[in-house]
């Protein structure tokens, strides 16, 4: 896999962790562990992908 479409891949990954995240916190009977986890994920998602993207 090339750095390219390993950088869009997680980035897919971020988004839809997005998404995720935004739908469990519109949900009322939302788990605030869950939401954490999902936040977390997403951070190191990011992180990931700042890592790996070319200055």
């Amino acid at each position: 896999m090339s750095l390219t479409s390993h950088l869009e891949e997680l980035k897919r990954k971020h988004d839809a962790l997005s998404e995720a995240v935004e739908k469990a916190q519109r949900s009322p009977g939302s788990d605030d562990l869950e939401v954490s986890r999902l936040k977390k994920e997403k951070l190191h998602l990011k992180e990931e992908i700042t890592r790996l993207t070319p200055a």
